[in-house]
């Protein structure tokens, strides 16, 4: 680690005027984004005593080995830069309260013929009614599968429909009575639409009009001795109003407002939030996340909101109401970020009385119970992680410790479809988002050795490339790994900012296999001229450690937990590796009757099948037929024409799935 001595700058370098500061690990990577109204005074803090510093705060500081830092006109420019770059760098010091996940909505598709109830996320849709957002999208799933007993609304997908349609055959849904199946005229469209609008008017909170009515057909039923039918209005009754009372009113129905609160100790804090839409509670998240300095809860307010709602594609769904246990110093600068952000004004205040404050308690109460539960879960595992990472550091003889791991393995049948995977874990937890999948052909493909050889030098050399690109190690970005072309490309200058953060060095790189998997692995490093990373291999058989040129292998306790760490590792990578294996060979294993037709690609095989619906109907069809698909002319009409004859050959035959046996029509 760096002494923060060697990098700390001179009192005088510093200038007292607002900013935004960055601290740079040794390879160059941003570990933590702050910003201060007085820069001097800020960073200062930082070396005065780095001994009575915030512990997380004191790791970030001997973890880094620079500073630097950009001067700005006022606090509101300084809070802006400051999301700016978190969301660019996504530094491991800094406090994340960001779940990365996207709001689910109910939605309605009232800009289609047929509307279609479905589950949605990510941008809204013009002509598509949204109710939400609800947490988890389970709760969503539920609630319209008890909605369906009483209006049959389509659910299916556009394909579903089309092939139904073309058919004369419902899905299950419609033969269980949870669909009105207009795709086979059983209603019209003009009905289906008035479900739909029915469907969305309960939602919207006229659900007693709906009761009322069936509770006037149940009773009408009895007295028609229809017992059935009374049964059956009854059981929809009570879904309706399971669904009624999930929804029920807490506030007046004007309002629209994300309710937060917080509980936290010395090292952690969980963060709640209800969604309020229309008077009614639509969903609520919640997370925990590890403090990295010693803030109060007016900065944890702050950045709560910063980072929750600058990730919002959709800024549409920033409420006009924000409500926080308290506020921040700068409240007015950050109520102009939301509002510039959402382009309407946004109102952030505590509740000081009614029923908001009575509803911010009931967050409060969540948040507290959240941080409990995950105290009690979690209260032997960050000491097991510490441990097993300083166990592993000591065995293999390591100066460094090992704040990123990544594991490699190959994948194939009898040298076929052959894959390998890349997982990642830093500080001894999977980061998912950094793993990656390769497909290896060719002269690599001929071995497990040639295999890894092959990864391995990919995975580096983009992280050289980078080096040599930027003339530092400063935040090397490239494209996830795209299984079609067998590689990846190094982004364009112009667009990191939205590409991954990946061409930087690993602590450790951990191979799936024995000594010749390892040699193989340093021999790729070693022709790249990568000499700072070890490389250890995990053998499945005695569960042995394996170095580059040692002899005998290193054999760890059984009990030991640096072993259990690698084992985890070397199973995700394994089963990483199996997955994306299966898919490509899957894909790999059907064959169509219009594959290998010339001059008709995947699009136009798409829009045959589109318009057929199968290849029998698009091989008993005419020449004259084929052309009303858009993109097929004359000659290319005749030629698949031709080329579906029985007369043929054996190449005009069905698709024939390899691995099932199953005739693809």
């Amino acid at each position: 680690m760096a002494d923060p001595a060697t990098y700390r700058p001179k009192p005088g370098e510093i200038p007292t005027s607002p900013g935004v500061y960055r601290f740079r690990d040794p390879d160059g990577r941003v570990i933590y984004v702050g910003k201060a109204k007085s820069l001097r005074s800020r960073l200062s803090s930082y070396f005065q005593d780095p001994g009575g510093l915030h512990p997380k705060t004191r790791a970030m500081v001997y973890t880094a080995g620079s500073v630097e830092w950009t001067v700005v006109g006022s606090e509101l420019e300084a809070l802006q830069l400051e999301y700016t770059w978190i969301k660019q760098y996504t530094p491991r010091f800094n406090i994340m309260y960001r779940d990365d996940k996207s709001y689910p909505y109910l939605a309605v598709t009232m800009n289609e013929k047929y509307p279609r109830v479905q589950v949605m996320r990510g941008d809204k849709r013009k002509g598509v009614k949204y109710f939400g957002p609800f947490h988890p999208a389970k709760a969503i799933r539920e609630t319209v599968d008890l909605m369906l007993r009483v209006f049959p609304v389509r659910t299916c997908s556009s394909g579903v429909f089309r092939r139904a349609e073309l058919s004369g055959r419902p899905c299950l849904m419609g033969y269980i009575d949870k669909c009105a199946a207009p795709c086979v005229n059983r209603i019209s469209p003009e009905d289906h639409r008035k479900l739909a609008q029915d469907f969305c008017d309960f939602m919207a909170g006229d659900a007693q009009v709906y009761i009322r009515r069936l509770e006037a057909q149940m009773k009408e039923a009895v007295t028609e001795l229809r017992y059935e039918d009374a049964a059956r209005r009854r059981d929809d009754i009570a879904a309706l109003k399971r669904v009624f009372e999930r929804n029920a009113v807490v506030l007046s129905e004007s309002t629209e407002a994300d309710i937060f609160a917080f509980s936290e100790d010395e090292l952690e804090a969980a963060v709640q939030v209800f969604h309020v839409r229309e008077g009614r509670i639509r969903g609520q998240r919640g997370w925990v996340v590890e403090k990295v300095e010693d803030v109060s809860a007016a900065t944890m307010v702050e950045q709560l909101l910063e980072q929750v709602y600058g990730s919002l594609e959709d800024t549409s769904r920033i409420p006009r109401e924000v409500l926080v246990p308290q506020l921040p110093d700068n409240a007015e600068q950050v109520a102009a970020l939301l509002t510039g952000i959402r382009g309407a004004n946004v109102d952030l205040r505590v509740p000081q009385r009614g029923d908001k404050k009575a509803l911010m308690g009931t967050v409060q109460e969540n948040a507290d119970l959240a941080l409990r539960l995950h105290k009690s879960r979690r209260s032997g595992d960050l000491t097991t992680r510490s441990a097993a990472l300083r166990e592993l550091q000591e065995a293999l003889e390591l100066d460094e410790p090992l704040l990123r791991i990544e594991c490699y393995d190959i994948s194939h049948v009898s040298g076929t479809n052959v894959v390998g995977s890349m997982v990642v874990v830093e500080d001894g937890l999977p980061k998912k988002s950094d793993y990656r999948k390769f497909s290896v052909t060719g002269e690599a493909a001929r071995d497990d050795t040639a295999a890894m050889r092959d990864v391995l030098t990919r995975r580096f050399r983009h992280y050289l490339e980078d080096q040599e690109r930027s003339g530092t190690f400063a935040s090397g970005e490239i494209e996830p790994e795209d299984p079609a072309d067998g590689g990846a490309a190094p982004a364009a200058d112009g667009d990191r900012s939205s590409s991954r953060r990946f061409a930087y060095p690993p602590s450790l790189v951990v191979v799936d296999g024995g000594p010749p998997q390892v040699a193989s692995a340093a021999e790729a490093l070693r022709d790249l001229g990568v000499t700072d990373v070890p490389v250890v291999g995990l053998a499945k058989r005695l569960e042995e450690l394996w170095l580059p040129g040692d002899e005998f292998p290193l054999v760890l306790p059984r009990a030991s937990q640096g072993l259990y760490l690698l084992q985890r590792i070397r199973d995700e990578s394994h089963r990483f590796a199996i997955t994306f294996h299966r898919a490509k060979r899957g894909s790999s294993m059907v064959s169509s009757a219009l594959d290998g037709i010339e001059g008709l690609g995947p699009s136009k095989q798409k829009a045959l099948l589109k318009h057929f619906g199968s290849v029998k109907r698009i091989r008993a069809a005419t020449v004259e037929h084929l052309q009303e698909v858009k993109g097929i002319g004359p000659s290319l009409a005749e030629t698949i024409h031709t080329a579906l004859r029985p007369e043929a050959g054996p190449e005009a035959g069905p698709g024939v799935n390899l691995t099932t046996g199953e005739i693809l029509d």
